[in-house]
């Protein structure tokens, strides 16, 4: 019997590299998966809580957080937020998380608290087809600490960016390590679903060279669609928006939404492949 909910799919987005475009896929991705009509929940576990502020929710209006959370001291659903986004949610984050490692690193429980979480969420939303979620997206913090364990442990799939530059490629043998211990130890049913290269610059020849070394190193695991370094999609988050809201017809924008028709066509391949 599966530990993992059926319904909805959850993807961990998550790479142990810093400004590669986590945040920013979590939140175009999520808004993106929104605007094509599905019911989409975004939880921030990263400290820095960017996917927040990015979609607007307030420092002051997070009554409770992800740190509750972990903590036990709160349900997911009571830490969900709407945003402006029609059919997309967020469970914001707080600086608390920093500490929340030390916090519950004795508890024997301690890698299954965001899977349990959504489990109960899930239980409680059953049977109530306009209030469930279709995905779940949890934006990691850039380390692979005990809030991405967590992830991994409670996600179907994992999504990696990788930022089309000369280290692209460093680093990434480790977190796909990290994801096979998870598979082994946690979560036998964690899979890569698939990882999306970002901020491509057509006019650098360094960036089309990096495209081809990644396809040709990790293969089918590349999505076709590439995010490109985009000034719209930089400043959406300033604005408290997601750069589908801020500039629909930016060529960031569109690359989100080719993105979340590829991540839902990919679905039902592994789904069909599954019968």
């Amino acid at each position: 019997m599966s530990l993992l909910p059926q319904a909805p799919r959850v993807l961990t987005i998550a790479n142990q590299k810093g400004g590669v475009g986590k945040t920013t896929t979590a939140i175009n991705l999520g808004t993106a998966l929104a605007a094509i009509g599905e019911r989409v929940l975004i939880i921030d576990l990263d400290p820095q809580g960017n996917a927040s502020t990015g979609l607007g929710i307030d420092r002051r209006a997070r009554e409770f957080s992800t740190y509750d959370i972990m903590c036990g001291d709160c349900s997911l659903g009571q830490a969900v937020q709407e945003t402006a986004v029609p059919r997309l949610w967020i469970a914001p984050s707080t600086m608390d998380l920093l500490g929340v490692e030390l916090e519950i690193s004795s508890a024997p429980d301690r890698t299954y608290r965001m899977r349990n979480a959504i489990n109960g969420l899930v239980e409680y939303l059953e049977g109530d087809a306009n209030e469930s979620f279709s995905y779940v997206l949890v934006d990691c913090p850039p380390s692979l600490n005990l809030l991405t364990i967590n992830a991994l442990a409670a996600s179907h799939s994992i999504l990696v960016p990788l930022q089309c530059e000369f280290f692209a490629l460093e680093g990434l043998s480790q977190l796909l390590s990290t994801v096979e211990q998870v598979k082994q130890t946690l979560n036998p049913e964690l899979s890569i679903h698939g990882i999306v290269l970002t901020m491509y610059d057509s006019r650098n020849n360094l960036s089309t060279q990096v495209v081809q070394d990644v396809r040709e190193t990790m293969g089918d695991a590349v999505y076709e669609t590439v995010i490109p370094r985009n000034v719209r999609v930089s400043e959406a988050p300033s604005y408290g928006k997601p750069a589908l809201l801020y500039d629909l017809k930016c060529s960031g924008s569109q690359a989100y939404l080719r993105l979340a028709s590829e991540i839902i066509q990919r679905e039902r391949d592994m789904r069909m492949a599954a019968a």
